[in-house]
């Protein structure tokens, strides 16, 4: 596989030819969101701001490291080659410490490492194919066969996952490795078949009557907002684009979407649902696409710190608000194929 092509004239074109809905003030707000991301690095590559970088550094990393990746750059191109080639250094220093394929950090965010796991071994195949250095391209390419394995190793009998491998199941973690695993796919690497075939049956068992997902499998209850909007994007990674189960539950998302402009709250995890929601909104096409975004831009661009340029989310901190409102922002530049139809 070879690195991505006219990566600098894209890098331009980012700049100069505005996709659809993209505005002056957006660009501005994003340059002013990924430099904040570059000042807050840590020396070893990591992100550890607030409250979510103590506790979860794999999964902030590989978030901020996803929206640089969202803007066009790569370790070696563009304004942030730098910090995206120290973050993925970090990542894989923690791929390689593991020795079991679970990409997490020494305190394993804090125990719960799947979700860090998952973002990471997504960012780690988007980047994969744009790595140029031939010894970084084959650590990369080791921690995602070995990444894959242990998410494949690691889902539970009924289909899921859970916050540690093999502990059960429920939707957050599952979305996650899902789309890490498309990622994985679409980079080249093999995925076992029945692994995702697996986790689109579990995501039909936790099917409400109303057309959204509940938590888990175990707990059932009502449908959950966030997870159902993360279960439309999932099973579009998965290839379900026409399945009754992704109509049903795009239903169910965007009737609570529809005639609400910009981020109103939600579920209590408005930015976590809005990463999700936008995917699945950008993924279905333009009627939904053309409705949503706009308004959900303007709000953003309200909602951001302009002194500093970063975004507080669902108290987890500016890392993870930050970087989630920039791969919104940018997901019309289309420079990350997971997040494609």
């Amino acid at each position: 596989m070879t690195a991505a092509p006219n990566l600098p004239l894209r890098l331009a074109q980012a700049d100069e030819v505005l996709p659809k809905h993209v505005t002056q003030e957006t660009l501005k707000a994003v340059r002013s969101g990924l430099d904040y991301l570059a000042r807050t690095q840590a020396d070893d590559g990591a992100w550890r701001e607030g409250q979510g970088g103590q506790a979860y550094p794999m999964a902030m990393t590989a978030l901020a490291c996803t929206a640089l990746l969202a803007n066009g750059n790569s370790p070696t191109r563009g304004r942030y080659a730098e910090q995206l080639q120290r973050g993925t250094d970090y990542i894989l220093q923690c791929a390689q410490a593991s020795k079991s394929g679970l990409i997490t950090g020494p305190n394993q965010d804090n125990g719960q490492p799947m979700h860090g796991h998952g973002f990471a071994l997504m960012y780690l195949a988007s980047v994969y194919g744009m790595e140029t250095n031939p010894t970084k391209r084959a650590a990369i390419h080791d921690a995602v066969i070995a990444g894959v394995s242990l998410t494949s190793r690691g889902q539970s009998g009924a289909g899921g996952w859970t916050y540690v491998p093999g502990g059960g199941d429920e939707g957050s973690v599952t979305v996650t490795q899902v789309q890490a695993l498309r990622a994985a796919q679409n980079a080249g690497f093999q995925v076992p078949r029945g692994t995702i075939e697996n986790a689109v049956r579990y995501l039909e068992r936790c099917s409400t009557p109303e057309g959204g997902i509940c938590y888990s499998l175990a707990s059932g209850g009502e449908a959950r907002l966030a997870i159902s909007a993360a279960a439309v994007a999932t099973l579009y990674n998965a290839g379900e684009f026409d399945s009754p189960l992704a109509n049903r539950c795009l239903d169910f998302v965007w009737q609570r979407f529809e005639g609400i402009d910009g981020w109103s709250k939600r579920s209590g995890h408005d930015f976590y649902t809005q990463l999700y929601a936008s995917q699945a909104f950008y993924m279905a096409g333009d009627q939904y696409w053309d409705k949503y975004f706009p308004a959900t831009r303007d709000q953003l661009i309200r909602m951001q710190n302009a002194g500093e340029g970063s975004w507080e989310g669902d108290g987890i901190g500016k890392t993870y608000g930050t970087a989630i409102a920039l791969i919104i922002l940018q997901l019309p530049y289309k420079f990350l194929p997971v997040y494609q139809r």
